[in-house]
């Protein structure tokens, strides 16, 4: 699948992971977006593709962003699960930039294969290399993509673009897309050494 062309003006703001996915989601398709902020995509999607879409998040602010925008929203914590959601109910299910912080990272994959044909994610690449010096140094990585320090961080799974890739095939998820950044500019040479970003759509056997 081609990445469909976004209008450039609509998307102001989105972060490039955001405007990736959203070339990926086929017009008036139904879609799931977990975790889903303040409902920005959500929003777009409906806007300008006629997307059916609703979204889940836990945080009291998101969630009342979303209702402002008009996007319909489940306040849940994800590591609940998704048995709200039947079999294939979706088309497409969006987990950007929180797989990292999932305790439960194979059970989300595997619900998120359950309720829609093709899946999206997108994570920090602990693959970069300035985090391998940093390490070296004895010190662990603090970077834009990852801003916390080893104490505070929400992030508790850490992977590499092959750490993912070798996850995704024991789910037997079948990798469609790959897509990386560093800083906002999409990243084709060397993206495991170079990127602090990755963005993927995969299809459920």
């Amino acid at each position: 699948m081609s990445p469909v062309s976004v209008k450039p003006g609509r998307t102001q703001g989105m972060r490039p992971d955001l405007v990736r996915i959203a070339s990926w989601i086929d017009p008036s398709s139904r879609v799931l977006d977990l975790g889903c902020g303040d409902g920005a995509l959500l929003a777009y999607l409906r806007d300008e593709r006629s997307v059916r879409g609703a979204g889940v998040e836990i945080d009291d602010q998101h969630v009342i962003a979303c209702v402002q925008r008009g996007v319909e929203v489940i306040q849940q914590n994800l590591e609940d699960g998704l048995a709200l959601f039947d079999d294939k109910q979706f088309d497409t299910v969006v987990l950007s930039q929180t797989l990292q912080s999932m305790h439960r990272t194979e059970h989300i994959l595997r619900e998120m294969a359950r309720v829609a044909r093709y899946g999206i994610v997108s994570f920090p690449n602990f693959g970069y290399w300035p985090h391998g010096w940093s390490i070296l140094r004895g010190r662990m990585p603090v970077t834009g993509q990852m801003p916390y320090q080893w104490y505070n961080t929400p992030n508790i799974h850490l992977c590499t673009l092959r750490d993912f890739e070798r996850l995704a095939a024991d789910l037997g998820l079948r990798i469609l897309e790959r897509a990386t950044f560093h800083e906002g500019r999409e990243i084709k040479v060397l993206p495991g050494w170079r990127s602090t970003l990755a963005v993927y759509r995969y299809a459920a056997e």
